[in-house]
């Protein structure tokens, strides 16, 4: 038996590469929480979870205070079993973000820490679907940036080979994210594909009334038009527009995906593996989605999400949002717009323990 012997934890703080401000706040910083799980073979794994700007001491003081005592001396291997147990253990505050947090720092160190005992990458063990999945990019189409600026990034994107931009609406008018819209398809084309992303800015109603001006304009999904918890919301206006409808970044268990799949509220899953807690998880509400024939695209995370996105069947898409480069040696590449998850033991994620040591805040 394999049992945990030490359980590392430390949180770090990582400037964003650009100023990024959507409808509803500003993208002040990653905290990222880290994870290593030590084993008495000798083995180890880390993993790791964030938030942007708030809650990561939160996050670092439930694992240090309450999960860490609850895992040590256990059998590493289990990791269905130690996710439950972990569930056991905070029942008072799951389902919560914080905890959901929590959990995934820990899970996905356990999944790393699988990898690299058999040998085997997070892509092979998930399920290898695909060998590369295409690549949208979020960068250039932040709510800030004036119209020229949007247009540019957008032509930049298609320049790259990138297969489709993400636009983030939410203006007082709906007629200026239209025009916005209709400007960014003029300057790139039909082929690329043109997502949009209020960040739960919307009523219900009004989501309908705009997703009205997005249907002419052929675009790929409308990101979470509605406050995450608004379900009936989502159900009328997916049953009202040909748009297809993404949830999934604010969604925080298994359970609240299956109550969105099963009212047909979600046209695009796009479950988060550090908000939905951890690897786990995110398999259970992939495969759901599977089930009823929904296609997955994970939110932000893309050096983790490749592997998972081209482990499934229904995965389509991985977002271009990289956040790591100032504390990692590894690198994802691009090539004719589409990524390839790293097929080397765990997660795939070659952290450098220097720029981790800079970064560190607690």
């Amino acid at each position: 038996m394999t049992r945990i012997e030490r359980i590392d934890v430390q949180l770090v703080d990582l400037e964003p590469a650009a100023v990024r401000v959507d409808a509803m706040q500003s993208f002040v910083k990653q905290e990222t929480v880290l994870v290593t799980v030590h084993t008495s073979d000798g083995l180890s794994g880390i993993g790791y979870s964030y938030t942007i700007g708030t809650g990561g001491r939160a996050v670092l003081s439930l694992i240090r205070d309450h999960l860490i005592p609850a895992l040590l001396g256990r059998d590493a291997r289990p990791i269905e079993a130690l996710w439950r147990h972990m569930l056991d253990q905070t029942r008072a505050t799951t389902v919560g973000a914080i905890t959901s947090l929590a959990f995934a720092a820990i899970d996905t160190a356990l999944w790393d820490l699988r990898g690299r005992r058999t040998g085997e990458s997070l892509w092979r063990m998930a399920g290898g679907a695909h060998e590369r999945l295409p690549v949208y990019d979020t960068e250039g189409g932040w709510l800030h940036l004036p119209i020229e600026e949007v247009v540019e990034g957008a032509q930049r994107s298609a320049a790259a080979g990138l297969r489709g931009v993400k636009i983030k609406v939410g203006k007082e008018s709906p007629a200026e994210d239209a025009e916005r819209l209709a400007a960014v398809r003029a300057a790139v084309g039909p082929e690329l594909e043109v997502m949009v992303d209020a960040n739960q800015a919307f009523t219900a109603a009004e989501a309908i009334r705009r997703a009205r001006t997005y249907e002419p304009l052929d675009i790929a999904w409308f990101e979470e038009p509605l406050p995450a918890d608004d379900l009936a919301g989502h159900r009328r206006l997916s049953a009202s527009t040909s748009v297809p409808v993404a949830v999934g970044e604010s969604l925080y268990s298994v359970q609240r995906f299956g109550a969105y799949l099963a009212a047909g509220a979600a046209g695009i899953v796009q479950v988060d593996v550090a908000r939905v807690g951890g690897i786990t998880p995110w398999l259970k509400v992939a495969h759901a989605a599977e089930a009823l024939n929904v296609a997955v695209s994970p939110h932000f995370l893309m050096e983790l999400h490749v592997s998972l996105a081209a482990a499934v069947p229904n995965g389509i898409f991985v977002e271009h949002i990289p956040q790591l480069q100032a504390i990692t040696h590894s690198t994802l590449a691009i090539e004719d717009g589409c990524v390839a998850p790293p097929d080397v033991p765990g997660i795939g994620i070659d952290w450098n323990p220097d720029a981790l040591d800079d970064h560190r805040v607690a």
